[in-house]
């Protein structure tokens, strides 16, 4: 396994267990791995479902299968798999993703559509059934597991465990959410990003826990990217089991609604800054601030437009306090901007505005800011209220060195 990122938390998080939730993992081998490469879930009756996947117009047949499944609200049961995606196999990957939902199904004496799959790794490559069926066998017979290994279980080229968690009083009870996420290169999101599982024991309506997951999807994993690339497989699924015995939250009228999504954005937030802070080769973890733009979405382009650069991501990995790329990325995302109205800031420290560098610029506060992990870049505009927020990574030879040995 690749050196664990600089970037990662000191050690995976303490989390508590949720009612419903039943974590194992197996050894399908998809990959010759000496690990185990199957996460599976049961979920206990009633776990209310929701889902954002990829925009990718090449989306892989498990990505298909959970949007078919996703209307119906409902799920009994999780089958990930690392080490193949499954993606651009044709009706030979369909019946692969078809298989595992029947053997599950017939285990949980349930429909296939309440069984959701995902899974992670090469393109191209068809997922194959016997693996597939061997390893559910073993998941089904393994005890349960802890979060720390289903988290593992899923990683490629992740280099630590990705997991948070937050807590939210709903109807007088405290609820908690919990999410284990994977993620660490093809990282550009249209819409959520890699793989992300989400589980609480709050009782949610399906149809109100779906449009918190895609109103806290548009503040965090669609406002991260490491390499500007969207995946064929992405995935966040949320699950309610219900468990702590609330009301059902159905509207923002119910109490503690506000609460609970307050909390789930706090936790899609945190998995996304954990899935930048494991970008592949990744040495800085970059927060870019657009203010002043016309609009929140024109902010938003020009800010993915900055962390998008390779120009902008290698200065900022050779803790170059190169602002005039700031400059290019700016004028090249296709957005309202005027380059006299402009204005910069490094780690709080402005050096260029109104189409100039600041008067007396003292370039060293700005220097010893980049020699740090987290790095601070502020952009404004002047020419609205429009703001967005996204977070990314340096590049470094480590992506080079990744991702060339990718498929060996």
């Amino acid at each position: 396994m690749t050196e664990r990122s600089p970037l990662a938390p000191a050690a995976f998080p303490a989390l508590p267990d949720i009612g419903g939730v039943t974590l194992r993992i197996a050894r399908a081998q998809y990959k010759k791995w000496d690990r185990c490469d199957l996460t599976y879930v049961e979920l206990a009756p009633g776990t209310a479902v929701a889902g954002v996947t990829t925009q990718s117009l090449c989306p892989s047949p498990e990505v298909e299968w959970c949007r078919d499944a996703l209307p119906l609200g409902q799920a009994r049961a999780l089958v990930v798999n690392a080490g193949n995606s499954n993606a651009f196999t044709g009706h030979r990957g369909r019946a692969a993703v078809e298989a595992i939902a029947a053997r599950v199904a017939r285990h949980l004496d349930c429909v296939p559509s309440d069984v959701f799959i995902s899974s992670t790794g090469v393109i191209g490559v068809p997922l194959p059934i016997d693996k597939a069926e061997a390893g559910l066998d073993a998941a089904f017979a393994a005890p349960p597991c802890s979060w720390e290994d289903a988290a593992a279980t899923i990683m490629t080229t992740d280099t630590f465990a990705k997991a948070a968690v937050t807590q939210a009083v709903v109807d007088g009870r405290t609820v908690s959410l919990v999410g284990i996420i994977k993620g660490s290169g093809m990282i550009a999101p249209d819409m959520a990003t890699m793989l992300g599982y989400i589980f609480t024991d709050a009782a949610v309506d399906a149809p109100f826990l779906q449009s918190l997951l895609a109103s806290a999807n548009r503040s965090s994993f669609s406002c991260i990217t490491v390499d500007s690339d969207t995946s064929t497989s992405d995935t966040v699924l949320a699950f309610a089991t219900g468990a702590a015995g609330n009301a059902p939250l159905a509207s923002f009228e119910d109490a503690g609604a506000d609460a609970f999504a307050a909390a789930l954005a706090d936790l899609c937030r945190q998995l996304a800054h954990l899935v930048v802070r494991d970008g592949e080769g990744a040495s800085k973890f970059i927060t870019i601030t657009v203010d002043g733009a016309t609009s929140d979405t024109s902010a938003h382009r020009i800010a993915l437009s900055i962390a998008n650069s390779p120009l902008v991501k290698t200065a900022i990995a050779g803790e170059d306090a190169n602002w005039g790329r700031i400059v290019m990325a700016v004028g090249k995302a296709g957005e309202p901007a005027d380059r006299d109205r402009l204005s910069i800031r490094f780690g709080g420290t402005e050096v260029a505005r109104c189409g100039l560098a600041v008067d007396g610029y003292d370039e060293a506060p700005v220097a010893a800011h980049l020699k740090g992990r987290d790095i601070a870049i502020d952009v404004n505009l002047g020419l609205g209220d429009g703001r967005a927020t996204v977070w990314t990574c340096d590049l470094t030879h480590g992506y080079i060195s990744i991702n060339a040995d990718y498929r060996s």
